[in-house]
């Protein structure tokens, strides 16, 4: 199973991105998505340090509350 995380972009410089994520700041290759129009502020999913998709700020905010709900059931088996 593959796993992406949004974040959202803080700054851009050529085809990388630094971002950030409930505190978590990464900076990662927008390579794959040269063809999209990004921007400081944009949410983008982020799988092994590369920018797969770009996601509306409502996609992004729905799946933090899914990983959040996924984390308390791992902790509650645990």
């Amino acid at each position: 199973m593959c796993l992406a995380i949004p974040m959202q972009i803080t700054h851009i410089a050529g085809v990388n991105a630094h971002c950030i994520a409930k505190g978590v700041e990464r900076d990662v290759s927008v390579f794959l998505l040269q063809d999209e129009a990004l921007q400081v502020g944009d949410f983008i999913l982020i799988h092994v340090g590369y920018a797969i998709q770009k996601i509306s700020v409502e996609e992004a905010h729905s799946t933090w509350e899914l990983l959040d709900q996924m984390m308390l059931l791992d902790d509650a088996d645990a």
